[in-house]
């Protein structure tokens, strides 16, 4: 162990403390918790073999998320040749309608992320959901920072136009649900 690599009580410590975030992370990536956890699996695993290579002091969440983004890329390039459903009649076919608004908008919200191309989606997911910081990311997906703000703008962007978003008044429950919850707020 030299003096740049931390003690495993420290490496296991940290890793611990990532393991949330992770998992969050390789979901909004596989979009299937079954899948999101053998990726979080194998990012650990992969971690813990080359935990001789991460300098203490640096940042190890994006360290982890560096790999757990990789292991899924080289995933997906294997599983080229499963069979897809991009227009979700399969998915839409097997999936229970929610009962509740806030349900039905998240479902919305997920359809519509998953329309936007890899990098935006990496980009608003790592900056927006993640917490990381436009350096942070940059440095995850190995771009200059204004790569990732401009993928981030362009994201946003078609999400408003997916969901249909103008304003504020687009969020929160509509006109029905909102006389249920305020009737005071309709004459």
């Amino acid at each position: 162990m030299t003096d740049t690599t931390p003690s495993d009580h420290d490496f296991k410590r940290l890793l611990l403390a990532s393991i949330p975030s992770l998992r969050a992370f390789a979901l909004s990536l596989s979009g299937v918790p079954d899948r999101a956890d053998d990726l979080l699996q194998e990012t650990i695993m992969k971690a813990w073999a080359k935990q001789s290579s991460f300098e203490a002091g640096t940042n190890i969440k994006a360290w982890l998320f560096t790999i757990l983004r990789n292991e899924f890329y080289s995933q997906m390039r294997k599983r080229g040749r499963e069979i897809g459903d991009p227009d979700d009649i399969y998915t839409s076919q097997m999936a229970v309608q929610p009962n509740q608004h806030g349900a039905m908008d998240m479902e919305d919200f997920k359809k519509a992320l998953a329309e936007l191309s890899d990098d935006q989606r990496e980009a608003i997911i790592l900056v927006s959901a993640s917490g990381f910081s436009y350096d942070e990311a940059a440095e995850i997906c190995n771009c200059a920072v204004g790569t990732i703000k401009s993928r981030i703008n362009r994201a946003r962007a078609r999400l408003q136009e997916l969901l249909g978003i103008d304003g504020e008044g687009d969020f929160g429950p509509d006109a029905h649900t909102a006389a249920v919850i305020r009737p005071s707020a309709v004459s």
